[in-house]
């Protein structure tokens, strides 16, 4: 690790250079690298890996400029940070957690890119270099095995598969309609990590309670958290964070790739770094309300088994799954 003394980094230039930042915490002082590109929701996100306290539990202290850093979407490089002082973060880690986190606000909406937006974003050299230092820093865990063959399906959590702002008694009361059926359908085409914006514990815990990480008829390859997950801009100045397929990729390049991964998400904005391997899928909200009509996942295993055995996912259109599906019965009824 290097000392704060041995970063000399112009901050305020708007480049891609990296900062090494010295933050204290609870008695102990952490080095840690960051870039000027990078937002304050990134900065926190690294020191959420060496501190394991949230993101959304920190409070950072700087001279000058504590407001802003209270500020997730802006830039570091538009505080500015120097690094000859050391930052303080207080925060506490969660030893217990309730079954409805105080883990983000709710989003209101999705905020959509164009078509020609995203790939913009996907193309830009900062957000590759971004995508670099997270396969770098982030290790993915198997849980089993990587199956020679097949294809790969990510899948989100919240309002994908789980009504995560419902109450209820029982956690499977807010568990998705068919959820079991549709995984175990879906392994048998797919390898299934699962991609959540919250932390591991969260994700670890919400998946056992719903009975999915231990089901005899599927397995789940993988579990990844927020850490996972890279900020990029919009044109419009936007900071939002996202789950690059990439870092997949990334690690497992001889079994999983672009043509044969697709990810399920209730928010756009996250697949944004490949938009051509996203599924938008219908949220899961009021689940007592909708418990008994919803048949989403229902739909989406048709699809899925529908397109397993083309070569190259990419050359889909996800947005009209629906009407991939409409289009295969009208073949089966006449042929």
């Amino acid at each position: 690790m290097e000392s704060s003394s041995s970063a000399a980094i112009a901050v305020s230039s708007l480049t891609e250079e990296e900062l090494t930042l010295i933050v204290k915490w609870s008695g102990k002082e952490y080095t840690l690298r960051v870039c000027g590109d990078d937002s304050v929701a990134e900065l926190k996100r690294r020191i959420c890996e060496f501190t394991n306290v949230l993101p959304k539990r920190q409070k950072l202290l700087y001279p000058k400029v504590s407001a802003k850093l209270a500020d997730d979407s802006l830039l570091l490089s538009q505080i500015p940070i120097k690094s000859s002082i050391k930052m303080t973060m207080i925060g506490t880690v969660e030893d217990e957690i309730i079954l409805d986190p105080v883990e983000s606000p709710e989003i209101i909406d999705d905020f959509e890119f164009g078509q020609e937006e995203a790939v913009e974003i996907k193309d830009k050299e900062v957000n590759k270099q971004k995508l670099r230092r997270r396969f770098d820093q982030y290790k993915i865990k198997l849980r089993t095995p990587c199956r020679e063959g097949k294809k790969l399906l990510v899948l989100d959590i919240d309002y994908t598969l789980f009504d995560h702002r419902s109450t209820a008694e029982n956690p499977v009361e807010l568990m998705r309609p068919y959820l079991h059926e549709f995984l175990t359908a879906a392994y048998a085409e797919y390898d299934i990590m699962i991609w959540s914006a919250t932390s591991m514990k969260w994700v670890e815990l919400k998946m056992g309670e719903l009975g999915v990480l231990n089901n005899p008829n599927y397995k789940i390859t993988a579990l990844l958290d927020h850490l996972a997950m890279i900020t990029v801009q919009s044109a419009s100045g936007r900071i939002l964070d996202c789950k690059p397929l990439g870092l997949i990729w990334g690690h497992f390049p001889e079994f999983y790739s672009a043509k044969n991964t697709i990810m399920f998400d209730d928010l756009r904005r996250n697949f944004v770094m490949n938009p051509q391997n996203g599924l938008k899928i219908k949220p899961f909200k009021r689940a007592h309300a909708n418990r008994d009509s919803d048949q989403e996942l229902v739909k989406l295993t048709q699809y899925l088994l529908a397109i397993a055995d083309l070569d190259d996912l990419t050359t889909l259109d996800h947005n009209s799954w629906e009407l991939f599906n409409e289009d295969n019965a009208k073949r089966r009824r006449h042929a």
